[in-house]
């Protein structure tokens, strides 16, 4: 795919069957090389837990991002390495639990990928700033935005082999069950034993208090999953039961996607900074837990419509007005922690519809207490 004028029919056609085929990434010249007797760029299709070239030490790109690099030396990171023999494993396990590996991997890799766009507001992270500088050659240097971008897939790879293993481990499930009430329901706690135990398996320890209060994350999905299969035995389980399965809005963004974000921020001259960087996990949590307390309310009006019309009428006019409130507080939550990441005061206040002065006032009030 170096030259000539196949080329750009090549790429079309990995490009079109990539969409059927699964991810496609660069090939390891070097094993290229060696089995072509020709020094050529090379595609396969390839998943992301068959990314390292266990024999080079390299972590092959994916090949659809534009972006120059076909693949990153992990001689400095040999965790990395080791991590994809450990995956070995994982597949073996997830065979005898009857689950996917893929499926597996797919779960673990948001889990982790999740707390990758967090740990920029960990003080206490250490491991990753570290490996990411060995991967980018020795240093991120001024580009680390770039490179948190490009790298973020390699330096997570240890952390989401281990969680794949742990969530297959049926001692994690008690220990959500467990967390949970068992039969005696209770939400989950910030200091639950399973989060915390997730944490030691990923050498993490902060994790678990950060881990149980991630709302709409794909951990507690997968744990609220875990919870209702095992409360609902004896019945035909559903897909809302399947720990396994995946929502597409938990799904972390591609390496492609995100230079594209990249670019066009830069091109537009606005904030360049991604709103999770941006906006502070206590924020964006208060902002989700008002829309989700909202989504409750609203949930809970599904078929009342039966009783006197005042009972009707007191259940519908108390559940909205509360999810009016709780909207009400998320549009001021989310307009101000977008003027204080840098958006235009005019813009915010235009597209939330509160007047600016009003909203000026919010911000300043709100940075003052901070």
């Amino acid at each position: 795919m170096s030259a000539g004028r196949e080329a750009a029919v090549a790429q079309a056609r990995w490009r079109t069957a990539g969409a059927v085929v699964g991810p496609a990434a660069f090939a390891c010249r070097l094993c290229t090389a060696r089995r072509t007797g020709l020094v050529v760029r090379a595609v396969r299709y390839v998943p992301r837990w068959r990314r390292v070239c266990v024999r080079h030490g390299r972590w092959l790109l994916d090949a659809d991002a534009d972006q120059p690099l076909e693949s990153l030396d992990l001689h400095g990171a040999p965790e990395v390495v080791a991590a994809q023999r450990r995956w070995t494993g994982v597949v073996r396990r997830a065979g005898r639990a009857g689950v996917d590996p893929a499926q597996a991997f797919t779960v673990a890799h948001a889990v982790v990928a999740r707390w990758w766009d967090e740990a920029l507001h960990w003080e206490q992270e250490e491991i990753w700033p570290h490996r990411l500088h060995r991967v980018a050659g020795g240093n991120a240097g001024t580009d680390l935005e770039r490179w948190r971008i490009v790298g973020r897939d390699p330096v997570i790879f240890p952390e989401v082999v281990a969680v794949a293993d742990a969530l297959l481990d049926p001692a994690m499930a008690e220990l959500v069950w467990r967390d949970s009430g068992a039969r005696r329901l209770r939400p989950l706690s910030a200091d639950g034993a399973s989060c915390h135990r997730l944490g030691e398996r990923v050498g993490r320890d902060c994790l678990g208090p950060l881990s149980a209060v991630d709302h709409g994350g794909p951990l507690l999905a997968w744990m609220g999953a875990v919870i209702r299969r095992r409360r609902g035995e004896g019945g035909p389980p559903g897909w809302r039961d399947d720990p396994w399965r995946l929502k597409r809005e938990q799904q972390p963004a591609t390496m492609a996607g995100q230079l594209r974000v990249m670019a066009a921020e830069q091109q537009s001259g606005g904030s360049g900074s991604l709103w999770r960087t941006a906006v502070s996990a206590e924020h964006r949590f208060r902002i989700e837990q008002s829309i989700g307390k909202a989504r409750e309310q609203l949930v809970e009006l599904r078929g009342v419509h039966s009783g006197t019309t005042a009972e009707v009428a007191r259940t519908l006019l108390q559940h909205l007005s509360h999810s009016a409130d709780l909207i009400d507080q998320a549009l001021v939550d989310t307009a101000a922690a977008a003027v204080t990441a840098g958006v235009a005061l005019e813009d915010a206040s235009a597209w939330s519809r509160l007047p600016a002065q009003d909203l000026a006032e919010i911000t300043t009030a709100g940075q003052d207490e901070d």
